[in-house]
C-alpha cells in the first residue's frame, strides 16, 4: 500500500469536505482530450461541476444560483481538473506549479462577483499545492455554459520532467 503524497492527502480531505464521490472515470463530453501535455506544460480542458453524470450546480449565478453555490461549483470544477492531472501525470506530484486558470461564470445581468467565485478555485489550488498553486487568473461572466453549468474552469500547469 502506497502512502499518499501531502498533495493527494489535501485533495482527499477537500473531496471529503465537499461531500461528493469522484470515484470512477471523469469522462470528456466529445471528441477532445481532457488533458494535453506539450513539453513541460499540461493544459486541462474546461471542467464543469459534474459529479458522475450530474451537473451539481446549474443555472445563472445571481438569479438561480447563489454566490455560495457558485463557489462550490468552482471547487468541484477544480477537483475534477486535479483528478485528471493526477491521472495524466501519474500523481499530483507531477505538477510543477499552476500557471493559469480561467473561470467562466454563467451570470445574471447584474451579477458582478465573478472574482469571488474564482477565489474559491484559487483557494482550493493553494490548499492542495501550496505556493505551487499560485497562478495568473481571469474570471469572466458569460451568458451560457455547457449543460447549463453555473461555472466552468480550465487551467494550465507546468510539469516535472518524466
Amino acid at each position: 500500500m502506497s502512502i499518499p503524497s501531502s498533495r493527494q492527502a489535501a485533495l482527499d480531505s477537500i473531496v471529503h469536505t465537499l461531500g461528493y464521490s469522484f470515484d470512477g472515470d471523469i469522462r470528456s463530453g466529445g471528441n477532445y482530450a481532457p488533458v494535453v501535455q506539450e513539453n513541460h506544460v499540461a493544459y486541462v480542458s474546461g471542467q464543469i461541476p459534474r459529479v458522475g453524470d450530474t451537473v451539481v450546480v446549474a443555472g445563472r449565478v445571481g438569479a438561480d444560483v447563489t454566490l455560495a453555490q457558485a463557489r462550490l461549483a468552482a471547487q468541484v470544477c477544480v477537483v475534477r481538473a486535479l483528478l485528471l492531472l493526477a491521472q495524466s501525470l501519474g500523481s499530483l506530484d507531477g505538477i510543477g506549479r499552476m500557471l493559469r486558470i480561467t473561470v467562466f461564470v454563467q451570470s445574471a445581468p447584474d451579477f458582478t462577483q465573478q472574482s469571488e467565485v474564482a477565489d474559491a478555485a484559487s483557494d482550493l489550488l493553494h490548499a492542495v499545492l501550496g505556493q505551487a498553486g499560485q497562478h495568473t487568473r481571469t474570471s469572466v461572466g458569460v451568458y451560457q455554459l455547457p449543460k447549463n453549468a453555473a461555472v466552468e474552469v480550465d487551467l494550465m500547469v507546468s510539469t516535472h520532467a518524466r
